[in-house]
C-alpha cells in the first residue's frame, strides 16, 4: 500500500502476466541444468533479448525499470551483497509455492520467508542475502520501481542515465 496505485498496477500485472505466461514452466525448461540463474527481460527500462517469450514484459513501463526472475535450484545461496540504485525500490515475488521455511531472504536483521509471504519490497541498497535451504526450485520476480516521489520523472531521468552508464557491464548484474 506504500507505493502509488498505478505502480501497484504495474507490479499486478507483471505478476499475473507470469503465471499466464507458465514463465515457472518456461524457465523449468531452460534452465534445469543450472544452480543458480537470472534472466532479465528488462534492465533501467530497456528491453533485454531472452530465449524465454514473455512479450507483456517489453511494453513501456511508467514505474516498472527492471523485470527478471531469479532461479535458485536446491540448496543454493547468494553472499552479502547490495544493489547500486537508490533511486529504485526493489520488488520481490516468489512465484511458485514454497513448503518450509528454508528459502528466504535476509535483509539486515530482518528474515523474510516465501512460505509465509510470496511479496516483499525492499530498500536494494541495504546488505542483503538470499537462501534457498529447500529441497525444491525456488522462482522468485525481481522487479526494481521508482521510488514514491514527487519527482518521478526526475528519477526515471536518473535511472535511464545508469543504464548508459553501465550498458557495457551489464553482464555483472
Amino acid at each position: 500500500e506504500d507505493v502509488p496505485a498505478r505502480c501497484q498496477s504495474e507490479i499486478k500485472n507483471i505478476i499475473e502476466t507470469a503465471y499466464q505466461a507458465n514463465l515457472v514452466g518456461q524457465l523449468e525448461e531452460r534452465t534445469r541444468s543450472q544452480p543458480r540463474t537470472m534472466i532479465f527481460f528488462k534492465w533501467y527500462g530497456y528491453n533485454v533479448d531472452t530465449s524465454i517469450s514473455v512479450p507483456a514484459y517489453c511494453r513501456k513501463f511508467k514505474y516498472v525499470k527492471t523485470i527478471g526472475v531469479s532461479v535458485f535450484r536446491k540448496r543454493e545461496s547468494t553472499g552479502r551483497h547490495f544493489g547500486p540504485l537508490r533511486a529504485t525500490l526493489r520488488v520481490l515475488y516468489n512465484i511458485n509455492d514454497m513448503t518450509d521455511d528454508s528459502a528466504f531472504i535476509r535483509v539486515g536483521e530482518l528474515e523474510h520467508h516465501w512460505r509465509r509471504n510470496k511479496l516483499f519490497i525492499f530498500d536494494d541498497t541495504l546488505l542483503h542475502q538470499s537462501f534457498n535451504g529447500a529441497d525444491e526450485t525456488r522462482y522468485c520476480l525481481f522487479v526494481d520501481v521508482i521510488r514514491p516521489t514527487l519527482f518521478n520523472h526526475l528519477l526515471s531521468l536518473v535511472v535511464t542515465g545508469i543504464r548508459f552508464c553501465m550498458a557495457s557491464v551489464n553482464y555483472v548484474f
